[in-house]
């Protein structure tokens, strides 16, 4: 049985109602937490790539990316977990975990369980949760993986508008 179904949350994928970048993150990280995230991204075997500004660079190690200068260029991890859908880390901060995903990618059943197994491989592995929220609405998750659950669950009605 799939963690959330299809039907009963396609509102929270709706880029006209979420935005099409909805916010996701991990809280209370720390700089383990983004190795972790390098270190999974990479045994997953799913397609990735660094940049800094425009440029495409090697994945340094963790203590490197997040010590770089304030004013040096955005870094990003792009990452495939599967073909057709891109998440986009943003690694500037020690503290949270970030990154954002298109919901014009996560159109039905089969790509919302690719969502769910791809939440609770990252939440396992740092063992916190993973909350979305609406894009610019940071505060107010409406889903996430529950460590204690196992799983992704609910955090908000999606018959309510956001």
């Amino acid at each position: 049985m799939p963690d959330l179904v299809w039907e009963e949350v396609k509102t929270f994928f709706d880029p006209g109602l979420m935005g099409s970048l909805p916010d996701v993150r991990v809280e209370d990280a720390s700089v383990e937490d983004w190795q972790a995230v390098f270190d999974l991204v990479q045994a997953q075997g799913w397609g990735w790539e660094y940049s800094e500004g425009e440029a495409v660079v090697p994945l340094s190690a963790a203590t490197e990316v997040l010590a770089r200068p304030v004013d040096a260029e955005l870094p990003i991890l792009r990452v495939w977990p599967v073909p057709g859908v891109q998440v986009n880390f943003w690694p500037s901060s020690a503290v949270e975990i970030d990154f954002d995903i298109d919901l014009r990618e996560l159109q039905g059943q089969e790509r919302l369980d690719m969502l769910c197994g791809f939440f609770a491989v990252i939440g396992r592995r740092l063992g916190k949760p993973v909350l979305m929220a609406p894009e610019g609405d940071y505060q107010h998750p409406v889903l996430g993986f529950d460590v204690e659950a196992d799983r992704v669950v609910l955090l908000a009605d999606p018959r309510l508008p956001q």
